[in-house]
């Protein structure tokens, strides 16, 4: 996920084994039915901020925001129309925390020229001191991009292409130099650049999944994938990189069941994880044992307080047992 920003996936050594990092995707921003709690479609920037807060205060690694422009009435019943644009939500929230890092999950480039994401988020993580990661995607809504007039067809080559584009106009040059179509040119300059002061600069998109080729990014955040099949993608992954010549490493992320710390009391439904932190850090332990450095994870919650009460028991409770 993300990119040229500064990438510092941190694995913490316990006992000589890395601890899996956690982040969240934010509620409110995104309000699929697949996963939306019902208070959230009450909820508004108050709600935001004070989980933004709590992820700041509980070690969460990262927050992330979705992005649609809009969604066609065919898949307005599973997806509805709430989609908060990422650029604003993240910068909103950027001003009112401190350590959190700040996740586009995911961008959908071909939307939009390359310049114009490479201005949008080299501002935003200037302005945040270099917390952003812009995790990048290929979109699969087809009215989407029709609309906008793009093509849709296209759409596996042209986040390939703008890959490119956006490392030559995120990079250091102030006149950087591309080949290809719509790409910067040393005739121009676009500033300010993002911020570099992590330890290491780096790439972090989404490739596309490893069915689809080699993956160009140097992080992977895959989506809806059930954790038994897992295992057998990151093989995967990495063995297409390495018949690609890519050499650098590659940060893995997975999303996680939903959770829930402790007893819920209250029907959490039958996919959601829930127990003694002792027993949800033993099965989210074993994302890290299949080659996964961050989990993203999502808790059921009745209320922005019970949402915060669980992201503080998982802070507290789960994570020094990862």
């Amino acid at each position: 996920m993300g990119l040229p920003v500064e990438v510092t996936i941190r694995q913490i050594q316990c006992k000589g084994v890395p601890m899996v990092v956690y982040g969240m995707q934010l509620p409110v921003q995104s309000q699929s039915t697949l996963y939306a709690e019902p208070w959230e479609a009450g909820a508004g920037p108050a709600d935001l901020l004070a989980v933004a807060r709590a992820a700041d205060a509980h070690g969460f690694d990262y927050l992330a925001s979705c992005d649609h422009v809009a969604i066609p009435r065919r898949l307005a019943g599973p997806m509805s129309t709430v989609w908060y644009d990422p650029v604003a939500t993240l910068s909103f929230l950027a001003a009112a925390t401190e350590r959190v890092r700040l996740l586009a999950h995911v961008a959908v480039v071909g939307l939009r020229h390359p310049l114009v994401t490479a201005k949008a988020y080299a501002t935003l993580d200037h302005l945040s001191g270099g917390r952003l990661v812009l995790g990048v995607g290929a979109g699969h809504v087809q009215e989407e991009f029709e609309a906008l007039g793009v093509d849709f067809a296209r759409r596996g080559a042209v986040l390939d292409e703008t890959l490119d584009a956006l490392r030559a106009a995120l990079g250091p040059e102030e006149y950087p130099e591309h080949l290809g179509s719509g790409s910067p040119s040393r005739t121009w300059g676009s500033c300010p650049g993002p911020r570099r002061s992590g330890s290491r600069s780096g790439w972090a998109a989404p490739p596309r999944p490893p069915c689809a080729g080699p993956p160009s990014g140097d992080g992977w955040l895959p989506q809806g994938d059930p954790r038994d099949r897992l295992a057998a993608q990151i093989q995967k992954l990495l063995r297409l990189r390495a018949e690609a010549g890519i050499a650098e490493p590659v940060t893995v992320g997975a999303i996680t069941e939903a959770l829930y710390v402790g007893a819920p009391g209250w029907e959490v439904g039958r996919r959601t994880l829930s127990g003694r932190p002792e027993e949800l850090a033993a099965s989210l332990r074993a994302y890290g044992e299949m080659g996964v450095h961050q989990i993203q994870v999502r808790f059921r919650s009745r209320s922005r307080t019970e949402l915060i009460d669980q992201m503080a028991a998982f802070g507290a409770e789960v994570a020094p047992h990862l």
